[in-house]
């Protein structure tokens, strides 16, 4: 052999050598790191999940995460995605697939609990307010479209202002609620007295088994009964009580959640990802996308002017103030009141790359809509969403389903523990203002760490003199 061919295949063996090929290392939690990463979001690069450290860290964040999330029925999806990145390293696109089947997890749990289970405060119904659902999904869904497309259009730097100033008013604003609901929870015990209630009780009955009555009598000194409001657990344990789950609205529901998925999956995304081909933002494209705008105006005209009206049918607050007097008197107002929310948190949730619940929960909560109904509702509607965004992420040849799946799997159980934690307070306490604070506290931590997360990139951007204005979507 002569000394060239040697050469030749020393060479050639160093180069496809497999100890000389690149090794995933697990993440570790790096600034730069994370920098780089940012950049990623909607890339093609997949990065390989090794169990670490920082992983099974953002895995126990993300658990306690889904169980605060699961008592105000917010997705969390604002609280998952900042945890998978910064925590765990996982690039962004990574993360937000994730994020969709976490989301998708805990949102089973909720609506399987608030469906089996109805609430004696409430007449026997389910907290599930489907009236709301139907008028609200149509909407949230083309809100979602239009908002992603201006996710593409508008600057990062103005969406990191437009999310600080919108959820930090959202949470102002969920708060005094809060607030006001937890005083007038104190004054109502302080009314009845602790006293007072136990002299009402019958020779057979338990406190327990007393608090889950809406209405009860209490006793005054002359034993003359009178009519209280008595605090009722979130999740009643009434078992007599015979669960009616409306088939055919959920029928509706489902035809809805099946025509937008089937334009969604035509169209597949701006990078040409579908189950059929088709030019990135070619015509065929921009058709389908315009579909969604018809099939809202149907579903939610068919649903608002075809169905009872949703004043009677709607759980509302007492009407304690003129705005909620306002609503409930002017019926066309109140016809197009959840329709108008939906879309707005649709086109929010799109434009800031979350889920709509955590948007459309404290509207909810402004309208007079109980924190019970509140929480029940949302968690209803966010699994519409969910699990759209994450049968996309599985259809179009998403990595990782295992993983995937497992944290689907974890956020369930914490979902689970999250409602009986709030069941078990609220029984205790009769105070439904924690479903609020809840949502708050979400909110709050979310704003921290979306802004600060946008703040970072708006700021790498800066210093690598990248184009900072209005773009095309395309």
């Amino acid at each position: 052999m002569s000394p060239r061919s040697l050469i030749f295949l020393v060479l050639s063996f160093i180069a496809f050598n497999p100890s000389n090929a690149k090794q995933e290392q697990p993440f570790s939690i790096n600034i730069d790191n994370f920098l780089d990463k940012i950049y990623l979001w909607g890339g093609e690069a997949q990065s390989q999940i090794l169990i670490s450290g920082p992983l099974v860290l953002a895995g126990v964040l993300c658990f306690i995460a889904s169980a605060i999330s699961s008592a105000g029925g917010i997705g969390g999806g604002g609280l998952f995605i900042p945890i998978l990145s910064i925590v765990a390293g996982l690039d962004l696109k990574t993360a937000s697939s994730l994020s969709a089947f976490m989301v998708t997890g805990g949102s089973i749990a909720n609506v399987m609990c608030n469906m089996c289970i109805t609430s004696l405060k409430f007449g026997g119904k389910s907290l599930i307010d489907y009236d709301i659902a139907l008028s609200s999904e149509p909407c949230m869904l083309l809100g979602v479209s239009l908002g992603v497309i201006c996710n593409l259009v508008f600057p990062e730097w103005l969406i990191t202002v437009l999310f600080a100033i919108f959820l930090a008013w959202s949470t102002s604003k969920t708060c005094r609620s809060g607030l006001m609901l937890w005083k007038s929870e104190s004054d109502q015990i302080k009314k009845i007295g602790v006293d007072e209630l136990e002299k009402g009780l019958l020779e057979n009955e338990t406190v327990e088994e007393r608090k889950v009555l809406a209405v009860g009598h209490v006793y005054k000194e002359n034993n003359e009964p009178k009519d209280v409001e008595v605090p009722v657990p979130l999740l009643s344990s009434q078992g007599n009580r015979k669960v009616r789950i409306p088939w055919l609205k959920l029928m509706v529901l489902l035809l809805i959640w099946f025509s937008f998925f089937s334009v969604y999956l035509l169209r597949g995304n701006r990078y040409g990802q579908g189950v059929i081909e088709m030019e990135p933002c070619g015509v065929g494209y921009w058709i389908l996308s315009s579909v969604q705008i018809p099939l809202a105006v149907v579903f939610t005209a068919w649903i608002v002017f075809r169905k009872e009206s949703l004043r009677d049918r709607t759980l509302m607050q007492e009407i304690t103030d003129v705005k909620v007097t306002a609503i409930t008197k002017n019926r066309p107002s109140n016809i197009l009141l959840f329709p108008s929310m939906a879309l707005l948190a649709g086109i929010l949730g799109g434009v800031f790359g979350i889920g709509g619940g955590m948007l459309i929960s404290p509207l909810l909560l402004q309208v007079g809509i109980k924190p019970e109904v509140t929480a029940a509702t949302c968690s209803f509607m966010v699994l519409f969403s969910a699990t759209m965004s994450a049968l996309q992420y599985l259809l179009l040849g998403m990595e990782h389903v295992e993983a995937a799946l497992i944290l689907a799997i974890m956020c369930f159980v914490a979902s689970l523990v999250g409602l009986l934690v709030v069941q078990r307070v609220i029984r205790k306490y009769g105070r439904a203002s924690i479903i609020v604070f809840s949502v708050s506290v979400v909110m709050f931590v979310s704003n921290v760490l979306m802004t600060s997360f946008g703040a970072i990139k708006v700021w790498t951007d800066y210093e690598s003199r990248e184009y900072m204005g209005f773009k095309l979507p395309c």
